[in-house]
């Protein structure tokens, strides 16, 4: 099962502030171009925690060893607590050194030593490699993350990295050599990065766990361990001398005795992420015109470790330091200490190192040139002027990250700024023509409300009127089911309708089938399927003979008919007026042809049938 990544993201926490992404000296963290979410490359990354400390909704964790160092202290085996000398810096809270070395013991160790000794044993190998200069310059390898850094972004330099372990890995085997090989060892201290250094060694350099200074307050809390309820317990030995000085970044050059003399002394010491990149850069450019060692540590020294509480105060933990280092000088036994150098003289603390290049070919100029108009900083590609506020120092740095997948054009705020103007004036843009629909709907939806009133209202009339024509109205579907008809069709087909109207009413539904005669319905289906009228056909419908037209409605979807009773009075009268209006329409010609024969006559006939139709359509005039 593979090693959990010594640094998390939790997306649901995730804001996409990017701060970690800006403030990642290696340029470990990937932004997703589509989800927007960064994630840490574990391979790129060197563990120096600047991402865990910028990060302000808490969205990135550390690897814990919480759970880890509870299964060890319930092994049964006894187990050593290695402790950084930050600890006088961080537990400020702890009244005296002595409650604090017994809280540990409380939770389980058989043994509280201080790294101090092992940082007295580097010191001593450091003061000769220092002053046995053999015309190559060095640079600490105390700590973790500077050494990651140059083993996987500056390979060609790590034959000037000091060949000598961590006082962490040197206490190790000093406890070892003093306590027995098969003792586990916990290292407590400020840093991140050594959870993964601790991983490199075996044997009597093995670190079998490495809590933080916070995880070490998470088990105080759980096993409720507070120095009010504890005795005082002194470090178990060996103690160290000067090595209490390590947490500040020059301490190890004070517990070595190499000079700092700015005139005479041989060694340039910086601290904090800009100036460790800086120095590895001109170490690797100058160091010939330089002619120093470096001492580097990536954080403001191990007092600002990203193990460390929240919020500490540099100056304060520097002072607690270095009170601390003075009141155990004051009644040091530096014979017995000496004794301990001694006993530990033979200890290998030798060390190598592995390259790990993660350094990223360099795109075309061409490429990043595009990409660089994309986010339009054309003219930038020999510029090394940038605002930074990406995280990169340049513009072009920035476009290569992009090119690299590395980063996204968001990140650029001058870019992201411009877009984000653009966006809201077409934001702007679009809710004016939006204020502009919705008025224009508005209108729409009350013209439509009037336009379904009027119809609504036009609907009754023309239904009150088809109620109350005389002659009856029928309207059907393709299958032949009625739609709608008036009351003169129910009383023309009769009983049957009658009845059914009762309990539906207007026969909505109902199939003119079993209500009309084959021959009758039959004029239905064929309007119904040749889309032509039927007009003014006769038809016997039991005693009655009806007047029938039928006519498409909706192709082939409807067809209306209009059924009149032809012994009714006035239908009697409308037909002989039709009819005879058809006579003398159909006559009239041919009583022209004749007119020579019958002179008169003809004339007197045309009147007479004019009279016959007036009197019909006027009864009252005799």
């Amino acid at each position: 099962m593979p090693l959990e990544s010594l640094l998390q993201i939790s997306h649901p926490a995730c804001v996409k502030c990017y701060s970690c992404v800006r403030i990642c000296p290696v340029k470990a963290i990937r932004v997703d171009v589509g989800s927007g979410l960064p994630d840490i490359i574990p391979e790129r990354c060197i563990g120096c925690g600047s991402c865990y400390k910028a990060c302000s909704p808490n969205a990135i964790s550390y690897r814990s060893s919480v759970e880890e160092t509870k299964l060890i202290l319930s092994s049964g085996e006894k187990v050593a607590a290695i402790c950084d000398p930050t600890i006088s810096g961080e537990f400020h809270d702890i009244t005296d050194y002595r409650k604090f070395v017994e809280m540990i013991k409380k939770l389980g160790f058989a043994y509280v030593s201080e790294v101090s000794f092992g940082v007295d044993l580097v010191a001593a190998r450091y003061n000769e490699l220092f002053n046995n200069f053999r015309g190559k310059f060095h640079i600490t390898a105390n700590c973790p993350a500077v050494v990651s850094f140059i083993e996987k972004y500056h390979p060609e330099l790590i034959g000037n990295l000091a060949p000598i372990v961590s006082p962490m890995v040197a206490t190790a085997k000093v406890i070892r050599q003093k306590y027995g090989a098969d003792v586990k060892i916990i290292f407590i201290g400020p840093c991140i990065a050594a959870k993964d250094e601790a991983l490199r060694y075996d044997g009597d350099a093995k670190v079998d766990s490495v809590l933080t200074f916070v995880e070490l307050r998470q088990l105080f809390i759980e096993f409720n361990i507070r120095e009010s309820q504890v005795e005082f317990s002194e470090f178990d030995p060996p103690l160290g001398y000067k090595g209490s000085l390590y947490p500040i970044s020059n301490g190890i050059l004070q517990a070595a005795g190499v000079s700092e003399d700015l005139l005479t002394g041989c060694v340039i010491t910086t601290e904090g992420r800009n100036n460790m990149l800086d120095a590895v850069k001109e170490f690797d450019t100058r160091v010939e015109l330089i002619k120093r060692n470096f001492n580097i540590f990536y954080d403001e020294g191990c007092l600002m470790g990203p193990g460390t509480s929240q919020g500490g105060e540099k100056f304060l933990r520097m002072t607690l330091v270095t009170d601390y280092a003075n009141k155990r000088l004051l009644t040091f036994d530096k014979e017995t200490w000496q004794q301990e150098v001694a006993t530990s003289a033979d200890l290998d603390l030798a060390r190598d190192f592995a390259a790990d290049d993660q350094r990223l070919p360099v795109p075309e100029d061409d490429k990043i040139e595009d990409v660089l108009k994309m986010i339009h900083r054309e003219g930038q590609m020999h510029n090394d002027i940038g605002c930074e506020a990406c995280g990169y120092s340049n513009c072009r740095d920035l476009a290569i990250a992009i090119s690299q997948g590395l980063a996204t054009t968001e990140m650029c705020h001058i870019f992201s700024g411009q877009n984000r103007q653009e966006y809201i004036h077409t934001l702007r843009t679009a809710n004016e023509t939006l204020a502009k629909t919705k008025v224009a709907l508005k209108e729409s939806e009350e013209k439509a409300k009037h336009e379904q009133e009027a119809q609504k209202e036009s609907s009754e009339i023309i239904s009150i009127m088809l109620q109350n024509l005389l002659s009856g109205v029928v309207i059907v579907d393709e299958d032949l089911k009625i739609y709608q008809s008036n009351k003169a069709f129910i009383r023309i087909v009769g009983e049957e309708a009658a009845l059914i109207d009762e309990v539906i009413p207007g026969l909505v539904g109902a199939d003119l089938k079993t209500l009309l005669p084959v021959h009758f319905y039959k004029m239905f289906s064929y309007v119904l399927s040749s889309d032509e009228p039927i007009e003014n056909k006769d038809v016997q419908y039991e005693d009655n003979k009806l007047g029938v037209s039928v006519f498409p409605i909706r192709s082939h979807k409807y067809v209306g008919g209009i059924l009149r009773d032809m012994y009714t009075p006035e239908v009697r009268k409308e037909q002989i007026i039709t009819r005879l209006t058809e006579v003398v329409d159909e006559n009239f010609d041919m009583v022209q042809k004749i007119a020579y024969l019958l002179g008169e006559g003809a004339s007197k006939t045309e009147q007479m049938l004019n009279s016959i139709i007036n009197t019909y359509k006027n009864p009252a005039k005799k």
